[in-house]
């Protein structure tokens, strides 16, 4: 486990303590409303960024990208930016904070050091915030840390967290897509899939409701489950009327090409296992596995399809 950062405590025995909160206390005054070009800065190197073209300088990085510099944040930066941000209460001051460590944890030598330092433990905190900016950040770094074996060991104890904030943002929201970006990243191994058995309907419904840039995100996270054979009964008893719809020469290549892996995994899965349990007729098992003359046409068209990959997928599944 990483070191315990402590809070500020009163009295003689706690004058140390506290003197490191007013000194937090001071970098956010000191940040203010700069806290994100210092912070930015800080993560950079110091290193002046690109300018457009006929010499004006270019807007901040968008909170996803990288540092500009190839530079990282040394050992004992991101310990006092780790200390400022449990120290604060400042909802800019955390989200500065949480976009700059995000952005060091896109360099895999930060991902041991920052959970050494307690670092994941702090990030994870800031998920029972009520700012919606702020566990947005938390979790966009915990995404980023989370492409470390080590690190998901610590995340996945956030799973059903991540989950409940999915259900619960708004439609389509930047908040609900980073928490589906950090599901796709803790569901590429089955260690940890057992923990989103009860989000399945949630994914089925924003498979079904969302635009296209969350569809995407959706079929990650169910095609890292489909591939796990314990997970097809589970997937096979949810509900998406509009699958079928989905299953066109018309739908978006990289919907189109997820949906029909996401198919072909519970199909091999059920043909693998032998055994029906009692389907609901609306569920996907009776939508891919019933007698679907529907999905059987939409098969055949697809293997007109100009991509190839596609009328791989679909080969794979009328061949199982």
């Amino acid at each position: 486990m990483g070191r315990r950062l402590p809070r500020a405590g009163s009295g003689a025995a706690g004058m140390g303590e506290a003197r490191g909160a007013v000194v937090a206390r001071a970098a956010v005054i000191v940040l203010g409303a700069g806290a994100c070009y210092c912070l930015w800065r800080l993560a950079a190197g110091g290193r002046r960024g690109p300018r457009a073209a006929g010499g004006v300088p270019r807007g901040r990085p968008p909170d996803n990208s990288p540092p500009l510099s190839t530079h990282t944040m040394d050992a004992d930066a991101l310990q006092k930016l780790i200390y400022l941000l449990h120290a604060t209460d400042d909802p800019l001051i955390q989200e500065q904070a949480l976009i700059t460590l995000g952005n060091s944890a896109a360099f895999s030598v930060n991902h041991d050091i920052i959970r050494n330092l307690g670092g994941l433990s702090v990030i994870g905190g800031m998920l029972s915030d009520c700012v919606p900016k702020v566990k947005e950040k938390a979790l966009n770094a915990l995404n980023n840390l989370s492409m470390n074996i080590k690190n998901q060991e610590e995340i996945q104890v956030y799973i059903t967290q991540v989950c409940g904030t999915v259900e619960s943002a708004p439609l389509n929201s930047d908040l609900q897509l980073a928490g589906l970006r950090l599901l796709t990243n803790m569901s590429v191994t089955s260690d940890y899939h057992p923990k989103m058995i009860t989000s399945i309907p949630c994914l089925l419904h924003l498979l079904s409701e969302g635009t296209e840039r969350t569809q995407i995100q959706v079929l990650k996270v169910l095609v890292n489950l489909s591939a796990n054979p314990a997970m097809t009964r589970h997937l096979l008893r949810g509900q998406v009327p509009t699958l079928l719809l989905l299953l066109d020469n018309c739908t978006n290549r990289d919907i189109l090409l997820r949906a029909l892996v996401f198919a072909a995994n519970l199909k091999k899965n059920v043909n693998r296992d032998g055994t029906m349990d009692r389907y609901n007729e609306s569920s996907i098992f009776f939508t891919l596995c019933g007698d679907s003359t529907a999905f059987a046409q939409k098969l055949a068209s697809l293997l007109h399809h100009p991509d190839a990959e596609v009328k791989e997928q679909v080969v794979r599944i009328l061949t199982q």
